[in-house]
């Protein structure tokens, strides 16, 4: 008997664990589609900045778009759209933007990911690398990008800073005047005092 239930204990287990098995990976292939689908509107961006594409980006931007630039500039989609033909601004030669993630809440889609943008300033090359937050929303089956952000990663260098010894003259370790005004301040107060009449 006990055979018996240990048999058909092992069987519910190893007729389970298939089962299971192909239900876990649906959210993450549904991510990875949205992944999919909104990295092709990036690659869309990229290509239209770097070549000036100015009909890629009315299609993509939407009329009520605001960007905010990793310098804290805030933009219109006509500004930005206007920034394409702007000789003045630095040249922009490549731009790669990688979508991490897609949370998606009904019509809006919150995308994040990275960038690099490489561009000629002064005859040097510079790149910017960063990490972005783009809003789009779903208008007549197309996603429009309604609000963007950029913010520039702080890159570490290789070298050690040189440590700067420098010794303090100060008696305590720190002077707080709200909390302790110092030998100084006792005998200024003393001497305001007496001079005050009476």
């Amino acid at each position: 008997m006990k055979k018996y239930k240990l048999l058909l204990a092992s069987l519910f287990i190893a007729g389970a664990a298939p089962v299971y098995a192909q239900i876990s990976p649906a959210p993450e292939t549904a991510q990875t589609a949205e992944v999919q689908q909104f990295q092709k509107l990036e690659d869309q961006w990229s290509i239209a900045e770097v070549k000036r594409d100015q009909y890629t980006m009315e299609l993509l931007l939407s009329p009520v778009y605001v960007g905010i630039s990793s310098k804290g500039d805030i933009s219109t989609r006509n500004q930005q759209i206007a920034a394409l033909f702007d000789r003045t601004s630095a040249e922009l030669t490549s731009m790669e933007q990688k979508v991490v993630s897609v949370r998606t809440f009904g019509d809006l889609a919150v995308v994040e990911g990275t960038y690099i943008l490489k561009h000629h300033e002064n005859g040097n090359t510079i790149e910017d690398r960063g990490i972005f937050t783009h809003v789009f929303q779903k208008i007549r089956s197309n996603w429009l990008c309604v609000n963007a952000q950029r913010t520039l990663v702080v890159q570490q260098s290789d070298e050690k800073p040189a440590k700067i010894s420098k010794k303090s003259d100060a008696p305590l370790p720190f002077h707080i005047p709200l909390l302790h005004k110092g030998s100084t301040s006792n005998t200024q107060a003393n001497t305001n005092v007496e001079q005050q009449p009476q």
